[in-house]
């Protein structure tokens, strides 16, 4: 065995005459273990959180999604429709007409969104899923819809309530001044048919309705859609269907994937992740002082033992590397123990729900091996730092 790695190991695992000293080899221990330790709670927990908000995404949101560049239609006729479809790894495609609107209900006004789809989208979103009240569309009824829990509950609108009708109101297109303003917007009553619930953002943003409303309400042909939503299996080359699909259409169109379709929802979470990372790693930066402090008193209770070894003919340099390993051996060790008292919050909060958002919603949590590399390198990578440090700093003025 390495002489200077043997001596270091009796230091560590041998206490100190000095009760200071041991005091302090304690503390650095015990601030790398728990910094460690909150430094793999807190990543798992933000790894939880993104996969939490990204479920939504990943459940509402279609694979692929196709959009006009130049203008906010786009034509597509039963030949695109079928050319989509026969290309590899595309499961099945959707056409919808979406636009910006105001819901009227009664005396209370609120701006929404509306997509109309065809029977197709269903297959393609797993809104229906969501409904929990009422029923989803059915295209014997084109002028019912289903609406979000948080827009029934502002407009304080029911299932089929006949009272009044829900009414959708866009401007009218064209130029030139109004005399009447009424005739500047275009109204379409409706009834709602269904109410889903999915997130906070879509309960209060999103009205689902046929193609036909959406037709009538915004003057779109038959062969002009605001979209193309489509399926693809996981096996799918996607770089190559999206160009694929873009040269199936005449007119320039933008096929956006469902992380495109979420880009700043992504860019927030990973710089939040980000921004944890770099403020616990500037705690763990602040524990190692006390595992500096540790390896310089450790070389000043073993001032004795050091005159010893370089009459035994030891080197300056082994002399160093004994002080080197003891404080990285606290660290690898604080850190290991740290890790592992993690992982096991972390199962117990999965399996039991240890800690809650709401009476029903665990603290959503994510073990994954990413989080175990990345706070083991960084406390490793600290670690030998602050050892090096306090090694050579001891070598120049204290031996």
């Amino acid at each position: 065995m390495n002489f200077s790695l043997y001596i270091a190991k009796r230091y560590l695992l041998s206490k100190s005459k000095n009760n200071a000293v041991n005091i302090i080899s304690y503390l650095a221990l015990f601030g790398i273990f728990g910094t460690s330790l909150a430094l793999f709670v807190v990543l798992s927990a933000f790894s939880g959180l993104k996969d939490f908000s990204l479920s939504f995404a990943n459940k509402y949101d279609p694979d692929l999604k196709v959009l006009p560049v130049e203008s906010k239609r786009l034509n597509v006729n039963k030949d695109i429709k079928d050319a989509i479809l026969a290309l590899e790894g595309v499961n099945q495609i959707s056409s919808i007409i979406e636009e910006k609107t105001l819901l009227n209900y009664k005396d209370k006004n609120i701006p929404a969104i509306l997509k109309s789809v065809d029977s197709n989208f269903v297959k393609v979103n797993n809104i229906k899923s969501s409904v929990f009240l009422g029923q989803w569309l059915n295209s014997n009824y084109p002028y019912q819809v289903v609406i979000g829990n948080g827009l029934s509950q502002k407009l304080s609108v029911g299932i089929l309530d006949q009272s009044a009708f829900l009414n959708f109101i866009v401007p009218k297109p064209g130029k030139g001044q109004v005399v009447d303003p009424n005739d500047a917007f275009k109204k379409v009553n409706t009834f709602v048919r269904g109410i889903f619930g999915v997130s906070e953002e879509y309960n209060n943003t999103y009205v689902f309705g046929s193609l036909k409303l959406g037709r009538d309400l915004l003057g779109y042909e038959p062969n002009e859609y605001s979209a193309i939503e489509i399926s693809i299996n996981e096996n799918a080359n996607v770089p190559d269907l999206k160009t694929q699909i873009k040269n199936i259409f005449e007119q320039n169109v933008n096929v956006k994937t469902r992380i495109q379709l979420n880009d700043q929802l992504y860019k927030m979470l990973n710089t939040e992740n980000l921004m944890v990372y770099l403020i616990s790693t500037l705690v763990l930066i602040i524990a190692l002082f006390n595992l500096i402090g540790s390896v310089i008193m450790a070389i000043i209770d073993k001032n004795d033992d050091i005159k010893t070894f370089s009459h035994l003919g030891a080197y300056k340099s082994q002399i160093n590397t004994i002080f080197f390993f003891q404080g990285f051996l606290t660290t690898l060790i604080g850190s290991m123990l740290g890790i592992a008292c993690g992982v096991v919050i972390v199962l117990l909060q999965l399996e039991y729900s240890l800690v809650n958002i709401t009476t029903s919603l665990p603290y959503p949590v994510k073990l994954n091996f990413g989080n175990i590399l990345i706070v083991l390198l960084t406390t490793i990578l600290l670690g030998y730092v602050a050892s090096k440090i306090a090694s050579s700093r001891a070598n120049n003025k204290l031996l």
